[in-house]
Parts: structure tokens; C-alpha cells; sequence
């Protein structure tokens, strides 16, 4: 048994009841065989051990009340999982499907997302159980109140910098925020995703999805093609599955495919995207509502079918983990995709993305292709350093160049270890190094 296959077994003793933890670490560790099968130091410092080891795991009661004056109680958490390039950086994400194996997988992946931007942050995320749909705005705010009251004892602009995740979008940020000013008295830039006149940075809502769409654009251009006449397959219809539409339009590619969590649409003629931001963004509605914006659109249920059964040249995941799985692959092959990005975290399971390598798709893992979106919440950190706001146009440059920067780092590595197109491969590595070079320059910690 050789040095990984001691760690991944000794993850899958400590970890048996976390699924979503043991999926992202194997698949790095995986990776990792050709880089520490070099050089021994790895092994003698326990590199390994410490590395799928969180430095450190904080889990809370939330007692709230709601509006009928009965008392709820949800948990929190937030794993701070590696600080050797900055201070821990990761969204908090609020769903019912929050336990700890699904914030120790995300913090996980979120060191080598971080360390790909090549910014200073470290990684972590955190969250709760707590379901803000259906919520009243008092209710998710006494919500956000009691969750930072705990919170914020572990974070601060040096130590901890949380930013937004799935149920967590600008209200809940400024609720938490404001209670953290109350808590402290300091105004200082200890979330992201903030308002734009309180410290927030304009093109951060964009971001993720943005991002996502300039890897995929400077992967085309490497092979002397871009989206013009590209139809696309996008689930999800949140911020990124939302902005990376729009991208994808401004470049000349079709979007037509979205999806909500009760079923998708398909739109031959390319998705409306005012009809969709007035049907989530300001009313908050079903994706079902699309038809009566376009007769000529077709809405299938999550009962009936998968988006992923829809013939497309690329696929955009960007709803949630594991949502494309091997069936889909094989359906996206046999109909001539050759591109998948994704835009959520680890929505492809891990037989569906080596049959889609495998089988000549380019795949371009999370960890790599959404990292725009913390690249961005540090581009938010910086400015709040220094008390300077950017313009959209200078925000937007700068996400660009980290997007094509990234894809370049993990070309440049997968062709480094023969394995030239294996962007897993490139990401888990190229984001490694770096982070492991900290380790072993700080010693035994």
C-alpha cells in the first residue's frame, strides 16, 4: 500500500458517514499519486494527513424565533480547512442538505479553488440547515442574527472571510453583517458579496457564472474556435447558471436549457433572460412559469426527464453536486457534446467525468472553472484594504485574467505530467503545489 492509498483509506475509516467529503478527496488524492510518488518529503512531514485534516471545525445551536413567536433551533457550522496562502475564504451556504460531510467536501474542494486564483486566501465554508424559502424577511433575519452571534467569535478580514453560497445571497450578507458591526463596533471587510454601497464590489454577482464562460472561451480559443453558433445546455437558474447565459450570448452561443429543482425548460429559438431574472430574481417563481413568456418553449418535469438528455455542442452545470451522473454523460457523448464546464461545486459525479474524459470531452472541474467567483470576493477584500471602490469594466478585466490564467496553469500541468486535456488532473495539482510549498515552508502546524 503505497503513501495515498494509506490516506484514502484512513479518510474512508474516519469519514464513513460523509459521502460528498470522501468523493473530492479521493478524486485529488487520485491525482496527487504522480506528484508525491516524486519526492518522499511529502510523506515524511505528513503532508497528506494534514492536508484532508480541516485545522479546524466549529458546529453551533441557532436558536431563532420565527414569526409566530415559536422558538426554532437549526445548526451551524464552519469548517476552516487550510490557512497556508491566507486567510480562510468560502461562501456559507443555508439548505436543508447542510450537515458536516457536505461542508467538509466543500471547504475542501476550496483550498485548490482559492490557491488557483493565485490570490492570497486560504480555504473554508460554512452554513446551516436552515431553509430561508418560504421565510418571511424578519424570520431570516433574526435567523442571520442568532447565526453570526456564534459566527463571529472565528472570522474576521485576517482570519476568516465568508462570502455567500446557495440560500445565501445579498439579504442574508447584509443581515449578517450588520449584526457583526453591532457585535464588534468595526466596520471591516469580514464578508463578501456585500452591497454596493456598504463595501461590496461590483461585478461579484456576476462573477461565478462570467468566469465559468471565459475558461470555456479561452479553451475554444486554444483550439482556434469560439461559441459563435454553439448551443448550450445550462441547469441551474441562480446567479451562475443566470450570468453565465448571458456570457454565453454576448459571445454569440445559444443558451437552451435552465433549470429549477422542479424541472427544466428547453427553448430552441435561446433562452429570454428577462423573462427568467422577472421569474426568479423578482418573483421568486417556478421555471414552469417560462411558457407563458414563449409558447414555443417546453417545460419538462423533474419527474418526466433530465435537462442533460437535451442535444447540445457544450453543458453548464450549475446547480448543485452530483447532479450529472454517468447515465448523462453517456447521453451527452452520444449527442455530440464536447465540452462540459462546471459551474456549481462537483455537480458531475466522479464515473460520469472520467467517462466524459474518456471519451473526448473536454472537462473542466469546478475547482478550476467557478473559481471567478472567490477570485472576485477577494478582489472585494482588496478594495476594502484599501477603501477604494473599482469600476465594473476594471472588476471585470481583472476576473478575465485570473479565468485565463487558471486555464493556462492547468493545460500547462496536465501536459507537465503527460497527461495533456486532463484538466482534473492540471487543477488538483497545479492548486496543490502551491499550497503544499506554504506547508513545508511553515513547518509542522
Amino acid at each position: 500500500m503505497d503513501y495515498v492509498d494509506k490516506i484514502i483509506a484512513d479518510a474512508e475509516k474516519k469519514n464513513a458517514d460523509q459521502p460528498e467529503f470522501l468523493q473530492a478527496a479521493k478524486e485529488v488524492l487520485e491525482s496527487l499519486r504522480v506528484v508525491v510518488g516524486r519526492d518522499s518529503v511529502y510523506e515524511e512531514v505528513g503532508l497528506l494527513e494534514r492536508l484532508v485534516e480541516p485545522e479546524r471545525i466549529i458546529q453551533f445551536r441557532v436558536p431563532w424565533v420565527d414569526d409566530s413567536g415559536k422558538v426554532q433551533v437549526n445548526r451551524g457550522y464552519r469548517v476552516q480547512f487550510n490557512s497556508a496562502i491566507g486567510p480562510y475564504k468560502g461562501g456559507l451556504r443555508f439548505h436543508p442538505s447542510v450537515n458536516l460531510g457536505i461542508i467538509k467536501f466543500l471547504g475542501f474542494e476550496q483550498i485548490f479553488k482559492n490557491s488557483l486564483t493565485g490570490l492570497p486566501i486560504g480555504g473554508g465554508k460554512g452554513g446551516s440547515d436552515f431553509d430561508p424559502k418560504g421565510k418571511t424577511d424578519a424570520e431570516v433575519m433574526r435567523f442571520c442574527q442568532s447565526f453570526m452571534t456564534e459566527l463571529y467569535r472565528h472570522v474576521g478580514p485576517n482570519t476568516d472571510v465568508p462570502a455567500g453560497d446557495i440560500g445565501v445571497g445579498g439579504r442574508e450578507i447584509g443581515f449578517l453583517f450588520g449584526q457583526y458591526k453591532r457585535l464588534t463596533n468595526a466596520f471591516e471587510g469580514v464578508l463578501t458579496g456585500k452591497g454596493l454601497t456598504w463595501g461590496g464590489s461590483l461585478a461579484r454577482t456576476e462573477a461565478t457564472g462570467y468566469g465559468l464562460v471565459y475558461m470555456i472561451e479561452e479553451y475554444l480559443k486554444s483550439i482556434g474556435a469560439a461559441f459563435e453558433g454553439r448551443e448550450v445546455a445550462i441547469s441551474g437558474s441562480g446567479n451562475v447558471a443566470i450570468f453565465a447565459t448571458q456570457k454565453v450570448q454576448q459571445l454569440g452561443g445559444t443558451v437552451v436549457t435552465m433549470t429549477d429543482s422542479n424541472g427544466f425548460i428547453y427553448h430552441k429559438a435561446g433562452i429570454d433572460l428577462d423573462a427568467i431574472k422577472e421569474i426568479k430574481l423578482i418573483n421568486r417563481g417556478r421555471l414552469s412559469e417560462y411558457t407563458k413568456f414563449h409558447a414555443d418553449a417546453v417545460y419538462t418535469d423533474v419527474a418526466d426527464g433530465k435537462v442533460w438528455n437535451t442535444p447540445c455542442d457544450v453543458a453548464l452545470p450549475c446547480a448543485t453536486q452530483n447532479e450529472l451522473d454517468l447515465a448523462d454523460a453517456k447521453t451527452l457523448v452520444a449527442s455530440g457534446c464536447k465540452i462540459v464546464g462546471e459551474g456549481a461545486n462537483m455537480p458531475t459525479t466522479l464515473e460520469a467525468s472520467i467517462y466524459l474524459q474518456q471519451n473526448g470531452v473536454a472537462f473542466f472541474p469546478g475547482k478550476a472553472a467557478n473559481a471567478g467567483g472567490v477570485g472576485t470576493s477577494a478582489l472585494e477584500m482588496s478594495q476594502n484594504s484599501e477603501r477604494l471602490s473599482w469600476s465594473f469594466e476594471e472588476v471585470d478585466a481583472m476576473l478575465r485574467r485570473i479565468m485565463v490564467d487558471i486555464f493556462h496553469n492547468i493545460d500547462n500541468t496536465a501536459r507537465e505530467y503527460g497527461k495533456e486535456g486532463d484538466y482534473i488532473l492540471g487543477a488538483n495539482i497545479a492548486g496543490f503545489k502551491k499550497v503544499a510549498h506554504a506547508m513545508l515552508d511553515q513547518g509542522i502546524i
